[in-house]
């Protein structure tokens, strides 16, 4: 089943991004050779920075998918104000259904 996290960036947190940022490429990465994250990347501000995160993971249930989240370095680091795991079906433009 797959499982998006919306996670939303404390505000005035984008050192602590920056800072951990290394760590949390290397984990999605790790993620991505396992075959369980289907895709990722940053929410942008107005002016183009990132101030949060959206992740899609494939994952066998609701506690395996927020423990995943749990690990990611960014909530590690208290980056996010809010992080919100919810279970999603990619209908439109999936390529495992190409």
């Amino acid at each position: 089943m797959l499982f998006a996290f919306v996670c939303n960036d404390k505000p005035g947190s984008l050192q602590v991004r920056m800072d951990t940022r290394p760590e949390h490429v290397a984990f999605l990465t790790k993620l991505n050779e396992a075959g369980t994250l289907k895709f990722a990347g940053p929410f942008l501000d107005a002016e183009g920075k990132p101030n949060g995160s959206l992740v899609v993971v494939e994952a066998e249930d609701a506690a395996a998918a927020a423990a995943i989240s749990a690990a990611d370095p960014y909530a590690k680091a208290g980056l996010f104000a809010s992080v919100d795991v919810r279970p999603w079906t990619w209908t439109f433009n999936n390529p495992a259904n190409a």
